[in-house]
């Protein structure tokens, strides 16, 4: 049986109360410590995003129980209950930054009346830099791509690049759709743009079969407690339909 890679997508870690919807965009930090606890405990192997790439290209042979972590959008809590857990075990990830909104609200929030967490600053984000995380992009502006001109993706995708790339001082490989909305003109501005790999909101383990602009992810939630997320590592494997590509 082909090995597969869970790249896992979290988006705020932090304490938060009991809360009835939008579960997919908060992970309690008292289960992220025990979750990653869990990876290291069973021996997963946590692989960088270029790592993962180079066994999904077949470069390099896909180790058993391999994970990435992928973090969307750069609140500011992933400095304070994410990253001292991640740096305690050694575990690589990415964070997609929001070029257009650094340091500032996550002011789409706003729209579901939840309050609007603040993102990280420049500052902050060069002192992860340099302990070692690896940043892509998740646009400008935090807009559903497959619903905007194609001017406007360009802008996204591209602008968004390029400013990152002033500010970290080093290439930015990685794209991540806001939403997951994506279609055939973005994914082909994210290829043409420089970027190597473009992640979506498909709920699949990655396989070669993938195409490296398409990758699946599975989220984790609020509600994920251990049971959940080992169901979510060992059996949240197959997509619903084919893996996506939109080369042959």
């Amino acid at each position: 049986m082909q090995n597969t890679i869970s790249i896992l997508m979290y988006h705020q870690v932090g304490d938060f109360p009991p809360m009835p919807a939008h579960r997919s965009t908060y992970c309690h930090y008292r289960r992220f410590q025990a979750q990653m606890a869990y990876l290291k405990r069973l021996r997963y192997r946590v692989l960088s995003l270029d790592h993962a790439l180079a066994c999904l290209n077949g470069a390099q042979p896909i180790p058993p129980r391999a994970v990435v972590l992928t973090f969307d959008d750069g609140y500011e809590n992933f400095y304070e209950f994410a990253w001292p857990v991640l740096k305690r075990y050694g575990f690589p990830c990415i964070v997609y930054l929001l070029s257009g909104l650094l340091g500032q609200a996550s002011s789409w929030f706003a729209t579901d009346g939840r309050q609007t967490p603040p993102l990280m600053d420049r500052e902050r984000i060069l002192q992860l830099r340099d302990a070692g995380v690896d940043f892509g992009s998740h646009g400008v502006s935090h807009v559903k791509l497959a619903e905007v001109d194609a001017g406007t993706v360009r802008r996204e995708v591209t602008d968004s690049k390029q400013t990152l790339e002033a500010l970290l001082d080093h290439q930015v490989r990685h794209f991540c759709y806001p939403y997951g909305s994506h279609d055939l003109t973005a994914v082909e501005a994210v290829e043409a743009a420089g970027y190597v790999s473009a992640v979506t909101c498909q709920r699949a383990a990655a396989t070669p079969a993938f195409d490296p602009f398409l990758l699946p992810r599975k989220a984790i939630s609020y509600g994920d407690n251990l049971a959940g997320y080992f169901w979510k590592l060992a059996m949240k494997d197959k997509p619903k339909g084919e893996p996506l590509r939109w080369r042959t």
